[in-house]
């Protein structure tokens, strides 16, 4: 099953699920009512008999007062109770996994609404024109996909496949058109992930894992190291923190603190020593001590400053002197509000470092959920984890299914 057959699949299952629940409250409130009509019958008549029956049994000196006040409490407390029914341990797993199911969806939902919002109305602006399928159709098409930040390449690449395909597929509708294009949009970008590892890679057991973050100032690299590592330590992981960026003034404080909060020690060197000399003291630290993963946060001036990738590449002869398979990951922190500039950046890093994955962050801040299609097109670089707002919480395990869902539900039709 392709990642768009998912995608109609799950829009299905939440259109009936909804569909369920509506049918459930209506019926629930009618029910709620008749238990309520019953329960003032009941208690109507309760309240009638103990309002004639006690004064009855003295009236006719059957049992003195006392006596009868003993016997109005036995009747009240004969109440016919309704026995409970047990759920089932399968029933309770099932409705576990549903619920943590739905709050990821849902996390996605929200964190993509800005997106999911300037797609539909991009394509909502380019639908109000559509007449015919011809050669101004593909223009406004182009237009439409590179101002919603898919890319140059990829918009080119669309509008060449659709040429036939919307012919072939009969597509005359406005509903019809924007359901071919945004199949054909996730059906190569699925294509372009084949191979690609979208997991994070460990060292064996017993062995230290070492994960460099790479990326310019102001993207929210050293934020994310925090968050992974409260993530990892919360998980049973014993986690270090390399604060090798030594130039960017309060990095290593920002660091620290992250580090207090999530109970995580931090090596950190004096303000403007040489980044490698922290790395090496990490390094060393993680491997005599144990650790099971070290987060290297790195200097991030502009990224084609030469002295900065020179730094890099001593970084990771260090470690590999260290630790010969290190690091296990090299991850580049993009910031999705920044567009085609992120597409840049990862081009420039790539070329200069090995590149293993991306973290996009802030991407609840932004309408550019599409650069997640570039930087796969054109990078193929995997996205592994992206970033929905400031919690730890909210740095999540990236995936494609809940990605495409939340970007494109509301315009695609069941």
């Amino acid at each position: 099953m392709g990642l768009f057959d998912i995608f109609r699949k799950k829009k299905n299952e939440t259109v009936e699920q909804e569909s369920a629940s509506e049918s459930t409250e209506i019926l629930s409130e009618s029910e709620s009512n008749s238990d309520a009509s019953e329960d003032e019958q009941s208690t109507a008549v309760s309240e009638n008999t103990s309002a004639v029956s006690q004064p009855m049994m003295e009236q006719v000196g059957l049992v003195n007062e006392d006596e009868a006040k003993i016997w109005q409490e036995a009747l009240d407390k004969q109440k016919i109770s309704t026995p409970q029914l047990t759920e089932t341990e399968t029933e309770t797993e099932t409705e576990t996994e549903t619920e943590t199911e739905t709050t990821e969806q849902q996390i996605y939902d929200a964190g993509l609404k800005k997106s999911r919002t300037g797609f539909a109305d991009r394509f909502n602006r380019f639908l109000a024109n559509f007449r015919s399928v011809d050669e101004n159709f593909f223009e406004d098409l182009e237009e439409t996909l590179v101002g919603a930040d898919v890319g140059f390449d990829m918009a080119i690449k669309i509008s060449d496949e659709l040429r036939e395909e919307v012919k072939l597929k009969n597509a005359k509708r406005k509903e019809d058109v924007r359901d071919v294009i945004i199949k054909k949009m996730v059906d190569l970008y699925e294509a372009d992930g084949i191979n690609e590892d979208a997991t994070m890679n460990f060292a064996p057991k017993g062995q230290t894992t070492v994960i460099l973050f790479v990326g310019v100032n102001g993207v929210g690299k050293t934020t994310t190291i925090g968050k992974l590592a409260s993530k990892y330590q919360k998980a049973g992981k014993s986690v270090l923190l390399a604060a090798a960026d030594t130039f960017r003034a309060g990095a290593t404080k920002q660091l620290q603190e992250w580090g207090e909060r999530a109970h995580v020690p931090v090596v950190a060197g004096k303000e403007k020593a040489d980044p490698a000399s922290v790395v090496f003291a990490a390094v060393e630290k993680a491997r005599d001590e144990n650790y099971d993963v070290l987060f290297v946060d790195t200097a991030g001036r502009l990224q084609n400053n030469v002295n900065l990738m020179q730094e890099l590449e001593k970084m990771k002869r260090i470690i590999q002197r260290e630790i010969p398979e290190a690091p296990h990951e090299v991850l580049l922190v993009l910031d999705a509000t920044t567009g085609q500039n992120a597409l840049q950046q990862a081009k420039l890093f790539k070329n200069s470092s090995d590149v293993s994955g991306i973290v996009l962050t802030k991407m609840d801040g932004t309408a550019k959920g599409g650069i997640v299609f570039a930087i796969r097109n054109e990078m193929h670089l995997p996205v592994k984890w992206i970033g929905f707002g400031e919690k730890a919480s909210d740095l999540r395990e990236f995936k494609p299914e809940e990605f495409v869902y939340g970007l494109f539900k509301e315009l695609v039709e069941s």
